[in-house]
């Protein structure tokens, strides 16, 4: 039953839109206005709002529209009364957009819904019962019957936000449509080519020429309607002297570096409609023929070399809109001239034109990959993957086109090395650019693809290339008072781990005892420069995190070069103390990595190593703050949370313990290094254990790390399993009686805290661990305790 103010349709409305209504009166009109939407009648009732003058407020006819677009989209509305629908929106265009020069045109927000309703009443009418939409639209364009031209400046927008509605209805390949759906566009898009698109391309012929200079709104709206209306209907419609002239005219508007906003869209509309033009399915053949008739390669050097890309290129000027939409041009070609190169069944006088326009368009694609601007190298990069890929293939088809490809593939590979490098603008770390790192490590990703390509096309060339920047860096950081920029470091750095796709490509540096392959001997060299440069010149922390990051990846060339060990252990022990805390928490994951690698190799400095990190073993849990589930911390904020941190320093306890368990040690000292770290843990526990008795949450999470960190120590001393068949083996009988403690201190804190979930996870984690050092004292019920 409507409550007694629902008589008012428009107030339903106004009521549940306003943030400032009584909650269970918005709860009634939301439910009325769903009635509305679902009855058969209710787009009546919402049409009738939408018209009346006066105006209702926009929200209101913006919400009553939407109610007859809805019915109208989805059936609800049956033939009779989609005439009645067009007669009076047709009625209504001819007063607010024809007729009436004092008529107060609606807002951008209401003029789309009205092309969307017009739309929708196309796509159920145009195949029968509305077979002159198009011209009733085009007469909007007109002020008056007696008009000769399109001088209606309303009507004309109105009649293009409708063209460009319809394609997105119909025509956009973006757009998921069901089967049904996209039988009805085919058919509706057959039925304008059969019968309207001759008229309505003469219509943005003739608006285009009459507005090009007089409104750049309807100008840019024009050319985003060819621009998307070109891929689904006869190119020789766009693609002819009188339409050209006009695109051609537009284009001249890049040579002025003071265009209005305006004409800036204008101008890069029109390049649109030149890369929508290109991005047309057709033959082979046809597709060279029409990229040499548009003179596109002409185009592209022009626009390239007008002021606001080459004049102000490093500049605050720089037109990145501009060169953006330049680069799309360029994508969209190169792909298509690479598609017929690599087609087989291309007939070779098809290719050798493509050849010839590769050749053209080579500069341009190099130009817009190495710009400074991200986004502009990405979008030429699909389209330097697949002339990469090309090249890849006919190498492999013909080797002898290596050193003629070797010309092209130089200036590449210098340009995707430079654009690896962090920018000048560029400060690491900073809070405020996590995005912006982010999106430059996905961009690293992407042009890490396009140097794998190169280097199985032309592996010498790669290995030349990159050995050339990392030697030239190392060799910079040599010369007495030169300061090597963080920027050129990082850089040589990352292509030095990246060069390992290719020299550990067949299991590692090193087979036999001999190096792998001729890219594992330039490794080993860029390896060696690397160890031997005093630590003290890597100041950044990206870079000291790179240096680390390569001796793990590398830690094979470490046992052919073990007098360079203690250097690289002395440099980790400095950077394990990073004062920056995801520099140091990551180095205690990869002083783990080393230290496991290298285990046999170190024992000797087991003391050393232990004094050096003991300030870095003193456990501090600290309880979650309310809300910090992690749901809504990002992964930054979660890498530094107290919980990561700890998970982190676990890595330093397991490495003390791999240490100190090798042979060199004898065993009587590795259970006093053992007792070393374990005894100020079980204090640790006894202090913590009667506050934890009391339920005190901080307590308890103390003794749960405690317990976790006893457990990860004796993981590094063995990680033997009972009825396994590797080559590890239990722990010597002394160092079981030691780690015997651990068991009893776990049992006393379990039996204490045993109601508590936290303690009884790191029991069960810290026994897993301990089966490497069989030595339990008996077991009690508690032992089990779920």
């Amino acid at each position: 039953m409507q409550p007694n103010w629902l008589p008012y349709k428009a107030n339903a409305i106004e009521i549940a839109w306003n943030p400032s209504s009584d909650q269970a009166l918005k709860a009634q009109a939301f439910e009325y206005l769903n009635q509305l939407r679902t009855s058969p009648s209710g787009w009546h009732v919402c049409l009738s709002i939408f018209t009346k003058l006066p105006r209702h407020s926009e929200v209101v006819r913006h919400s009553s529209l939407e109610i007859v677009s809805s019915a109208t989209q989805t059936g609800l509305v049956d033939m009779q009364g989609l005439g009645y629908i067009k007669d009076t929106m047709m009625d209504y265009l001819r007063r607010m957009y024809g007729l009436d020069p004092a008529a107060q045109m609606d807002p951008a927000s209401i003029q789309n819904k009205v092309a969307q309703t017009l739309t929708y009443l196309f796509s159920a009418l145009y195949v029968n019962g509305w077979e002159t939409f198009f011209d009733d639209l085009i007469r909007l364009t007109y002020k008056s019957p007696q008009s000769s031209s399109k001088d209606n400046s309303p009507g004309i927008v109105f009649y293009l936000r409708v063209i460009n509605s319809i394609h997105a209805e119909i025509g956009d390949v973006l757009v998921s449509r069901s089967r049904v759906e996209q039988d009805k566009a085919n058919l509706l898009k057959d039925l304008i080519r059969q019968r309207d698109v001759q008229k309505i391309v003469s219509s943005w012929q003739e608006i285009l020429s009459q507005w090009q200079n007089g409104s750049d709104q309807i100008a840019e709206i024009c050319l985003r309607a060819i621009g998307s209306w070109v891929s689904w209907i006869d190119i020789s419609l766009i693609v002819n002297q009188s339409m050209l002239d006009l695109l051609f005219q537009q284009l001249v508007r890049a040579k002025d570096v003071n265009l209005p906003e305006g004409g800036e869209k204008v101008r890069d509309a029109a390049i649109d409609v030149f890369t929508e033009i290109v991005g047309k399915k057709m033959k082979p053949s046809d597709k060279i023929d029409m990229i040499v008739f548009l003179s596109l390669e002409n185009i592209v050097a022009q626009l390239t070399a007008s002021p606001p890309l080459h004049d102000h290129r490093f500049t605050s000027k720089y037109d990145t809109d501009l060169a953006e939409t330049v680069a799309k041009l360029v994508n969209m070609t190169t792909i298509d001239i690479v598609r017929v190169l690599d087609n087989d069944t291309v007939d070779s006088s098809t290719k050798e034109k493509a050849e010839t326009l590769l050749q053209g368009f080579l500069p341009h694609i190099l130009r817009y990959f190495a710009d400074e601007y991200d986004e502009i190298c990405s979008t030429v990069i699909p389209s330097m993957n697949d002339l990469l890929s090309y090249f890849r293939k006919s190498t492999k088809k013909n080797p002898a086109l290596v050193p003629q490809q070797t010309t092209m593939l130089m200036p590449i590979l210098k340009a995707i090395i430079t654009k690896m490098r962090y920018d000048e603008t560029s400060t690491w770390g900073d809070e405020d650019e996590q995005t912006d790192e982010a999106e430059f490590q996905e961009l690293r990703k992407r042009l890490n693809v396009l140097q794998q390509i190169i280097a199985s096309t032309n592996e010498q060339l790669y290995m030349d290339v990159v050995s050339g920047v990392v030697g030239t860096t190392f060799d910079g950081m040599r010369q007495p008072g030169t300061q090597v920029d963080w920027r050129d470091l990082d850089l040589a750095l990352h292509e030095m781990f990246l060069f390992g796709d290719l020299a550990v490509k067949s299991g590692g540096l090193y087979v036999k005892n001999k190096l792998n392959n001729p890219a594992a001997e330039r490794l080993v060299e860029m390896m060696r420069s690397m160890v031997e440069t005093d630590i003290r010149s890597f100041t950044h922390p990206v870079t000291q995190l790179q240096f680390m990051e390569i001796c793990v990846r590398y830690s094979s060339f470490f046992d052919h070069h073990v007098h360079l060990i203690p250097g690289v252990l002395e440099s980790f022990l400095q950077l394990v103390h990073h004062p920056v805390k995801k520099v140091s928490t990551r180095s205690w994951y990869l002083f783990h990595r080393l230290v496991k690698h290298l285990r046999n190799r170190i024992g000797n400095v087991a003391e050393t190593v232990i004094k050096a990190l003991s300030d870095l073993l003193v456990i501090r849990a600290e309880v979650p703050q309310e809300g910090s589930d992690g749901d809504d911390m990002s992964s930054e904020d979660h890498e530094g949370s107290a919980d990561a941190v700890f998970n982190s320093q676990l890595y330093l306890f397991e490495a003390i313990g791999l240490i100190c368990s090798t042979t060199s040690v004898p065993v009587d000292q590795q259970v006093v290094y053992a007792q070393s770290v374990m005894n100020p843990i079980f204090m640790d526990m006894e202090r913590h254990l009667g506050t934890a008795k009391e339920n005190d949450e901080r307590s308890i999470l103390q003794i749960h790390h405690d317990i976790m960190a006893l457990g990860t120590l004796a993981r590094g001393f063995s990680d033997w399993t009972p009825g396994t068949t590797t080559p590890t083996s239990p722990a010597a009988p002394e160092i079981s009686d030691s780690f015997s403690q651990v068991s009893e201190a776990t049992l006393v804190a379990l039996e204490s805290l045993k109601s508590s979930f936290n303690i009884r996870t790191a029991a069960r984690f810290a026994f897993s661990r301990l089966v490497g050092v069989p030595r339990f004292p008996g077991f009690t019920s508690t032992a089990t305790v779920d």
